[in-house]
């Protein structure tokens, strides 16, 4: 992880660890957790047009703001407890998605590519 995940990671672990939480961060449960924070995420933007979601009111922003915040704590909680360098996860993801996804075949596309071999 970046130094910067690892202090966040570490300030994680040191929150649950003062309030006796972490018998309730499983795996398991924090990946609910996730879900369920991306859900509410999800539902900031559920009934705005395209355009309305690409020019948040203060109000809608700072709520958005919020439940970003609380899906970047699950994720680094998680990656935390089954051993997984986030920063390291997300290059490789995205070095194979520049293997998949060749700028001259999909610039402007949506479709989805076949798997790499």
């Amino acid at each position: 992880m970046t130094n910067e995940l690892e202090r966040l990671a570490e300030r994680l672990r040191e929150f649950a660890r003062a309030r006796d939480w972490e018998q309730f961060h499983t795996p398991k449960n924090l990946a609910m957790a996730l879900s369920g924070e991306v859900g509410e995420l999800v539902a900031e933007f559920q009934w705005l047009t395209a355009e309305e979601s690409a020019n948040l009111d203060p109000e809608t922003l700072a709520r958005v703001r919020g439940e970003l915040g609380d899906v970047l704590l699950y994720l680094v909680r998680l990656a935390d407890a089954v051993g997984v360098d986030l920063s390291g996860a997300a290059n490789a993801k995205l070095d194979e998605n520049e293997r998949r996804y060749d700028p001259t075949t999909y610039r402007g596309s949506a479709r989805k590519a076949p798997p790499l071999d």
